[in-house]
């Protein structure tokens, strides 16, 4: 039986293969949309679980939650962080076909060596692996960053943002990514409303 998203997921012939193993898979990552909080960044966050990293700032996955009826204390409330971890678990079985399925699986085994599926019967053992894995790895928003050979972000900012994390991030010499503001004028367009 083949294994649930192996190193081949979504590579359907040997051209797709030769192609993304022997070129693009090492390539580093230009994120030219990215929603990473630059505070955290700049700070190089650490995270105490994997709701932190996870959800906190997610607002696809927030989508996803709402659409299932999820209670938004369990998105942006105050139900505690494995109760929002366990509710986002519950509903992963329903989004088979959803990017945010793929992704998430795809982070699990990428970054917490996890190859089991995300579901309301494997959440609490899942939560204890990656929250270990967070503590051992040290896995810090800049780790985290360079793990994933990001070398270009453009992090998605309020018009009147001072960027004063982003001056702090172009500072930082040994961090090698570039970290750049993106006009988001989400606040601005509210007032229409």
């Amino acid at each position: 039986m083949k294994k649930f998203m192996d190193d081949n997921f979504l590579l359907q012939t040997e051209t797709a293969i030769n192609l993304y193993h022997n070129y693009a898979k090492n390539m580093p990552i230009f994120d030219y949309h990215c929603h990473l909080v630059p505070q955290e960044v700049a700070q190089d966050k650490s995270f105490e679980n994997i709701t932190q990293m996870w959800l906190y700032h997610d607002h696809y996955k927030w989508r996803a939650m709402r659409s299932f009826g999820i209670d938004e204390k369990y998105i942006t409330g105050d139900a505690s962080d494995y109760e929002k971890f366990y509710e986002f678990a519950k509903m992963m079985p329903y989004l088979i076909g959803n990017p945010i399925y793929h992704w998430s699986h795809l982070e699990l085994q990428r970054f917490f060596n996890i190859e089991e599926t995300l579901s309301e019967k494997t959440a609490k053992r899942i939560w204890n692996k990656c929250n270990a894995a967070i503590k051992k790895e040290n896995l810090t928003a800049k780790k985290l960053i360079k793990m994933a050979n990001v070398v270009y972000i453009g992090t998605t900012d309020d018009p009147i943002d001072e960027l004063q994390y982003h001056k702090q991030i172009s500072e930082d010499e040994s961090f090698d990514c570039k970290v750049t503001p993106s006009f988001r004028p989400d606040k601005a367009l509210k007032i229409l409303m």
